[in-house]
């Protein structure tokens, strides 16, 4: 129910109830513009975009606290969620502008943050945002068109040892089988920390992956399922599977296979000194993450399809397999370019054999 009123004062009240019988009400200087008023809030009812102008009145955290409590995550993402939603921590919602997610970009542009980090916080704001928007707590997401700094192209960023490079972390290091599984098996770090000797198939050749190391607030270390769709099983080489077990039989380990107290696995602080270590013994700087690079393009280089990376890095999708190693793979023109040189190889080899007879 909506209506419109002249005042003694002069001006032009218009009000209407919504759903749920809540009145609202402004006051103008001309009727035509009360009415135009009035049928913006009508359209958005008939369009379902309207939000009721109080919903918005509460803070940004108020409004990520209790929808942070609803949600379904995957290990490890409340603590970064609650990290970037902590921008914002007095703003009203319906207060909240373009030009405040602006000036938070550009100040963590400033700090020089990654780009990328800068990215994949921009983008658990914006989920915090939509959710708003879908609530109808807010009409809509004011970060929508902001600027990002760009993030340097994956061939330029990523850093992938050498064969030779990995050899020398291998000989130089105390902990050459924790780093062989990362650089032949591809695991990411927690998930080799969690590994159990019951976890390799000797017969078979296979290392299940069921579990990862998760580091929590206070630095506690809390054993949990792997990332979402990353539980699999790895075919590794006869050569990796005898180093593993050699390791088991050697330090006599039952619980934890890198564990030396046998307790516990070992920590991510733990695992950063280990390869410190072996990267200053051989004389390089990479991370640990990079032998994950090492294994892909490995795989890529012996001719496995997407699919099969995908499955034996453990992503959930095969477009994040492409989204990060796309360019390790050759390209039509490099197929076009060796098919022909095969094609001519063969047509000489024809020609030699008719000039021989």
């Amino acid at each position: 129910m909506a209506s419109i009123t002249k005042r003694p004062n002069g001006k032009w009240r218009a009000r209407y109830r919504d759903e749920s019988q809540h009145e609202h009400a402004r006051h103008f200087e001309r009727k035509v513009d009360a009415q135009r008023w009035l049928d913006s809030v009508t359209a958005s009812i008939v369009r379902g975009e309207y939000v009721d102008p109080r919903a918005g009145a509460i803070s940004f955290m108020t409004f990520y606290d209790s929808w942070a409590e609803r949600q379904v995550w995957a290990t490890g993402t409340r603590r970064p969620m609650d990290l970037a939603a902590g921008s914002f921590p007095d703003v009203r919602l319906s207060s909240l502008r373009r030009s405040h997610f602006e000036g938070w970009v550009k100040a963590m542009t400033e700090r020089d943050l990654a780009p990328g980090t800068i990215k994949t916080r921009a983008q658990n704001v914006r989920s915090v945002l939509r959710a708003a928007v879908a609530d109808q707590v807010i009409p809509r997401d004011p970060s929508i068109g902001v600027t990002l700094p760009r993030t340097r192209r994956k061939e330029a960023s990523m850093s992938i040892p050498s064969t030779e490079v990995v050899g020398r972390l291998l000989e130089r290091s105390e902990h050459s089988a924790f780093i062989a599984v990362c650089a032949f098996a591809g695991l990411r770090l927690g998930e080799a920390a969690a590994l159990r000797p019951t976890d390799i198939d000797a017969e078979r050749g296979v290392l299940s992956v069921t579990r990862q190391v998760q580091r929590e607030r206070g630095g506690s270390v809390e054993i949990k399922s792997p990332k979402a769709g990353s539980e699999r099983v790895v075919f590794i080489p006869d050569s990796l599977t005898s180093m593993l077990l050699q390791l088991v039989d050697a330090k006599g380990r039952t619980e934890w296979l890198f564990a030396d107290d046998g307790e516990n696995p070992p920590h991510q602080n733990t695992v950063g000194h280990w390869w410190r270590t072996a990267c200053k013994r051989a004389g390089v700087s990479y991370r640990l993450h990079d032998l994950r690079h090492f294994y892909a393009s490995g795989l890529i280089a012996a001719g496995c399809d997407v699919v099969t990376v995908q499955r034996a890095l453990g992503h959930s999708k095969a477009t994040t397999t492409l989204d990060r190693y796309s360019h390790l793979w050759p390209t039509a023109e490099d197929r076009t370019r060796k098919a022909a040189a095969e094609l001519l190889a063969d047509s000489l080899r024809t020609t030699r054999k008719l000039h021989a007879v």
